[in-house]
C-alpha cells in the first residue's frame, strides 16, 4: 500500500488504482500530477469498463442485424452501418488512449494485441481485394472473452490447457489411424458401394470413424451397413473403438479442462489470500505505530504532571 507518514501513521495518497486480473500493466510515468496518471484513472475506473462491455454487445446485436441487410428498409441499413462505424471509431480511441497511457508496456500483455489486431482490421476499408475482411469484423466481439473477467478466467484455463490438449489429439489421431487401417483391411473389399464409400480407402474410413466417434448416426449409417455386408460381428470392432475414443479419450478434454479450470480458481483464491494478508500485516504496523504514538504521548503527559507538581511543591506556602 503506497503511502507517506505523517506521525507514524500510513496515509494513502490518493485513491487506489483498480486492478484488472492479469491484465494490469505499468504506468508510463510514476508521477501522479501528470496528465497520464490522471488519464489512466479514467481508462481504468469501472464505468468506462462497463460502457466498452455494452459498446461490445451492442456491435454484436448491429453485425448479426446487418446480416439481413437485403431485406431490411435502406435507411434502417444505411443507420446501423453508420453507428457501426461509430463503434469501430471508439474502439480504436480507446486503443490509442491506452497507447498514450502505456506506452510501450500496452504490448506486452497478450489480451492488448489482440484487441490492436482485431480494431485495426476493422479500420481497413472492406471494398475490393479487402472485401473479406468485412466478414471478419465480428472478432471485435470476442473482446468480450477479456473484458468479462468470468470469461476471461475460462479462456485463459483453456489457453493454459492447450499443451495438453495437444497430447490427448495425438493419441486420439494415432488410436484412430490404427482403427482406420484395420475398418479398411476389414470392411474395405467389397463390392458393396455404400460400404466401399465408407470404407474403401485410408481417408474414407478415418472419416467414418471419426462420425462413428461423435456417435451421430454411427449405427444405422455406418455400422448396420457393415453388418448387412456380411460382416455380422463388425458390432465388436465398432464398439470398442467408441469405448475406446468416445468414452475414454474424448472424455480426457473435459477433464483436462476441469483441473486447468481448477487450478486456475486455486491460484485466484491465493492471490486474494496473499493480499489479505499484506493488508493485515499493513493494517497491524499501523496499529502497532498508532500505539506506540499513544503511548509516547502518555509518557510526555505524565512527565509533564508530574514537573506540573514538582512546580507547585516548590513554591513557598502563603504568608501568615
Amino acid at each position: 500500500m503506497a503511502g507517506l507518514r505523517f506521525g507514524g501513521t500510513k496515509r494513502a495518497v490518493g485513491p487506489a488504482r483498480p486492478q484488472d486480473q492479469g491484465t494490469s500493466m505499468k504506468r508510463a510515468t510514476l508521477d501522479q500530477d501528470t496528465s497520464n496518471f490522471a488519464l489512466e484513472r479514467s481508462i481504468e475506473r469501472p464505468w468506462f469498463r462497463s460502457f466498452i462491455t455494452g459498446l461490445i454487445i451492442f456491435n454484436a446485436a448491429i453485425l448479426g442485424v446487418l446480416t439481413y441487410r437485403h431485406s431490411l428498409p435502406r435507411d434502417l441499413v444505411l443507420a446501423l452501418e453508420i453507428m457501426d462505424h461509430g463503434i469501430t471509431y471508439i474502439f480504436a480511441v480507446e486503443i490509442l488512449l491506452k497507447l498514450v497511457v502505456y506506452r510501450f508496456q500496452f504490448f506486452r500483455v497478450g489480451w492488448n494485441w489482440f484487441d490492436f489486431i482485431v480494431v485495426g482490421i476493422s479500420l481497413i476499408p472492406g471494398g475490393g481485394a479487402f472485401s473479406v475482411l468485412r466478414a471478419l469484423r465480428v472478432l471485435r466481439v470476442l473482446r468480450l472473452l477479456h473484458v468479462v473477467p468470468v470469461m476471461r478466467r475460462i479462456t485463459e484455463a483453456l489457453l493454459k490447457a492447450l499443451p495438453g490438449m495437444g497430447a490427448i489429439v495425438a493419441v486420439l489421431a494415432l488410436v484412430t489411424y490404427v482403427a482406420a487401417v484395420m475398418a479398411t483391411n476389414m470392411f474395405g473389399n467389397t463390392e458393396t458401394e455404400e460400404v466401399r464409400q465408407l470404407f474403401g480407402d485410408l481417408p474414407s474410413s478415418a472419416l467414418s470413424l471419426f462420425q462413428v466417434m461423435t456417435m451421430d448416426g454411427w449405427r444405422f449409417e455406418v455400422m448396420q451397413k457393415v453388418i448387412d455386408d456380411g460382416h455380422p460381428m463388425a458390432w465388436v470392432f465398432f464398439l470398442i473403438f467408441i469405448f475406446v475414443a468416445s468414452f475414454a479419450i474424448l472424455n480426457l478434454f473435459i477433464a483436462l479442462v476441469v483441473d486447468s479450470l481448477a487450478a486456475e480458481q486455486k491460484t485466484l483464491l491465493e492471490e486474494g489470500l496473499e493480499e489479505l494478508e499484506e493488508e493485515f500485516e499493513e493494517e497491524r504496523e499501523e496499529a502497532d505505530d498508532a500505539r506506540h504514538e499513544i503511548l509516547a504521548v502518555l509518557k510526555q503527559l505524565q512527565q509533564e504532571v508530574a514537573d506540573l507538581k514538582a512546580a507547585v511543591a516548590a513554591q513557598p506556602g502563603p504568608r501568615e
